[in-house]
């Protein structure tokens, strides 16, 4: 089996400068943590992002076969019902890992802070593109970022300094050169990690483009992200839950349906989809890995540093993830979908997530 390496801790507290909080700063009304036996037959369990789920099913497949810890258990929760989930507690039964399309947001650290988890190591593991996908038999789609916000925001300006309830029924309501078919959209509901990335880099790019919701950004920040990432809930966006296959049902039924969803799910499924194309680039792994596609992120997963000496394994399966063979250019985490990080960037996510720790000294 290959050596088992240790993690690194990376303390995350509600403030970024904020000093590091211990076990001893949490409420005495929470009682004492409760104290574990580590058994060899405790499987790793892990929730999170239905988007990271791929990955981490096929990196614990493979851990399993070549190790003599037990296979993980990857459940999907999508990204924030991850943090939720992964800050319930410390414990063998509680998630070890959470896999997270976003980076955990200071909410979520707060939230495991209240409940004594205050040792978390993030490990970036690649990047994703979110594409607006239709059947392969549908029109073909070129949009811009302000085209979405356009199509997709709950209020739009009305043109003479107001704001108007979102009136577009059709893509060629918004532009000309878009096909006349009706705005139908089906996506991951707000718990998903994907629909944050959504709303930040489609809906709130777009909204950035348009002038007057632009000058919004100067006067009124807070009024500006309503504005921006708010999408209309009037039957021309349907929350479709984290099942990415429940999209590409609805896809192949209704050849009007476009579906937001990672590439590595359309990646899987080119036989019966296509991608729209974002200001004139085509979501391919390439444009993704370049930066040129227009909707990309990074993916994460994170560990709960204090299951280490409770759950055991959870060093190995870090370990196997980080491999070049898994991750890297070449790695079989690459026919899943997955866009690796540079050279450098592993290097460096492999030194911080797997620097050398004694299991059970103090950090």
């Amino acid at each position: 089996m290959r050596s088992l390496l240790a993690l690194l801790s990376l303390a995350f507290t509600a403030a970024a400068c904020a000093p590091e909080v211990d076990l001893s700063q949490i409420d005495a009304q929470s009682g004492a943590p409760p104290v574990f036996a580590a058994s060899p037959d405790q499987k790793i369990k892990i929730v999170g992002s239905s988007t990271v789920a791929p990955f981490s099913t096929t990196v614990a497949e493979q851990f399993g076969a070549i190790s003599e810890f037990p296979t993980p258990i990857v459940e999907t929760t999508g990204t924030g019902g991850g943090f939720k989930a992964f800050c319930q507690g410390i414990g063998p039964d509680q998630p070890s890992i959470s896999n997270a399309s976003r980076p955990v947001k200071p909410s979520e650290i707060e939230l495991c802070r209240k409940a004594g988890i205050t040792e978390i190591v993030e490990v970036k593991i690649g990047y994703d593109g979110i594409v607006l996908a239709n059947a392969k038999g549908s029109p073909e789609l070129d949009l811009t970022k302000a085209e979405i916000f356009l199509a997709l925001a709950e209020q739009i300006p009305d043109g003479q300094g107001g704001w108007m309830k979102n009136p577009h029924q059709t893509w060629k309501d918004v532009a000309d050169h878009l096909p006349d078919m009706p705005i139908l959209v089906s996506g991951p509901p707000p718990t998903s990690g994907t629909r944050d990335a959504f709303a930040e880099l489609a809906m709130e790019g777009g909204a950035e483009e348009i002038p007057e919701v632009a000058a919004l950004k100067e006067t009124d920040k807070a009024l500006f992200a309503k504005r921006a990432t708010t999408i209309r809930m009037d039957g021309k966006w349907i929350d479709s839950g984290e099942n990415d296959t429940a999209i590409v049902q609805t896809l192949m039924k209704n050849p009007d349906s476009i579906g937001i969803m990672g590439y590595s799910f359309l990646e899987q499924n080119l036989d019966r989809l296509k991608g729209a194309h974002i200001e004139g680039t085509d979501p391919t792994f390439d444009q993704i890995a370049s930066g040129r596609y227009g909707i990309s992120r990074s993916m994460f997963f994170y560990v709960k540093k204090q299951n280490l000496p409770l759950v055991p394994g959870i060093e190995g399966f870090v370990s196997e993830f980080t491999q070049e063979d898994a991750w890297g250019p070449t790695g079989y985490l690459v026919e899943k979908g997955l866009i690796p990080l540079s050279a450098e960037e592993r290097e460096a996510e492999r030194q911080h997530a797997l620097a050398m720790i004694p299991m059970g000294a103090d950090s």
